[in-house]
């Protein structure tokens, strides 16, 4: 099982990234997918979620407006765009697949909005 996290890097604030989970070795449909992140000091948040069945979609307020998630399950992949970054979400971000009680997470890619 794989979850490889993509897409991080340095942007300005009011910049945009868009971040790629590619999954592997597991049945990607079957699973709700989510990204976290993780700033230095703080406690690892729920940053958004796509369920597996009905395409709902859920963001934490911090986010709403401003990022995206989206999946294709023909690709195994998901994705996370984020529009109008702020130095806020800087952080180290996460690509979490869970059913049930099974939860797998990658590695984590950086993201630091700084000018």
């Amino acid at each position: 099982v794989q979850l490889v996290e993509s897409g991080g890097g340095l942007v300005q604030p009011g910049g945009s990234l868009r971040l790629s989970c590619a999954a592997s070795g597991f049945t990607f449909s079957s699973y709700a997918m989510r990204w976290y992140r993780q700033a230095p000091g703080k406690a690892r948040e729920l940053v958004a979620a796509f369920g597996s069945v009905g395409g709902i979609t859920n963001y934490a307020d911090a986010v709403k407006g401003r990022f995206t998630i989206s999946r294709d399950n023909a690709k195994n992949t998901d994705w996370l765009q984020m529009n109008s970054l702020k130095p806020e979400d800087t952080a180290m971000y996460y690509c979490n697949a869970i059913r049930s009680r099974i939860i797998y997470w990658g590695q984590g890619t950086q993201v630091t909005v700084s000018s």
